[in-house]
């Protein structure tokens, strides 16, 4: 098997697997997927039709679900396969306010990354400034329409050491809670990454299971 990125090789190792999730990640069938990457589906820069709540009082969610407990099993051995469908969380300060689950695994030369974090904010005003905020970090990307109160995808590819790596993130919110889901993958036999519909198509699924995750919690 031949040599793989240092970068990339590093994201293998369990202590920099928690150490490179971090907070760095707070980054067809399910949805329409972009024509290529820092490409809005909808049109850049665009807004779901859903208006956010000005209403600081407003909070629907006291508390985030199980991460790890957020995406059925089934889809996290489509969009990850050879990873153990329990995840691992990644600790948090305060799990009322914030708890990240991420799933990884290299399964003959490709390799795939999932993570699934939720963000609860003080109202719904918070979140929604929150929202705007993550959006222009992830620029260039499209609207979700369907998921949450307004929801967002972006899908972008990096080259390193002739090694390309393709990521898709879904930025979703309902109420007063953000969530964040991140998935990616590498092949290091051709050192080609798996293609934009693929990568956007695999994070929009998650996140709607992740999003109805937490309505689910909310209503027990």
């Amino acid at each position: 098997m031949r040599s793989l990125p240092l970068a990339l090789t590093a994201r293998l190792l369990p202590v920099v697997v928690l150490a490179s999730a971090g907070w760095a990640l707070s980054s067809g069938p399910f949805a329409a997927s972009p024509a290529a990457e820092n490409k809005s589906a909808s049109g850049p820069g665009k807004s779901s039709p859903s208006a956010p709540s000005t209403s600081a009082a407003t909070k629907t969610y006291a508390g985030s679900p199980v991460p790890c407990e957020s995406v059925a099993k089934k889809t996290v051995t489509s969009l990850v396969p050879g990873a153990k469908t329990a995840g691992k969380e990644i600790p948090s300060t305060d799990e009322s306010l914030r708890r990240t689950c991420s799933w990884s695994a290299l399964k003959g030369f490709e390799y795939h990354w999932l993570d699934v974090s939720y963000e609860i904010k003080k109202s719904d005003e918070a979140a929604a400034t929150a929202y705007k905020q993550r959006m222009t970090e992830k620029s260039g990307g499209g609207v979700v329409p369907g998921l949450g109160d307004t929801a967002y995808s972006v899908v972008n590819v990096t080259t390193q050491d002739k090694q390309q790596t393709r990521e898709g993130v879904v930025i979703a919110r309902a109420s007063n809670a953000l969530v964040i889901v991140t998935y990616n993958g590498s092949d290091f036999e051709t050192k080609k990454a798996p293609s934009t519909d693929e990568i956007n198509k695999g994070a929009i699924k998650a996140a709607k299971e992740a999003v109805a995750a937490l309505e689910t919690a909310q209503k027990s």
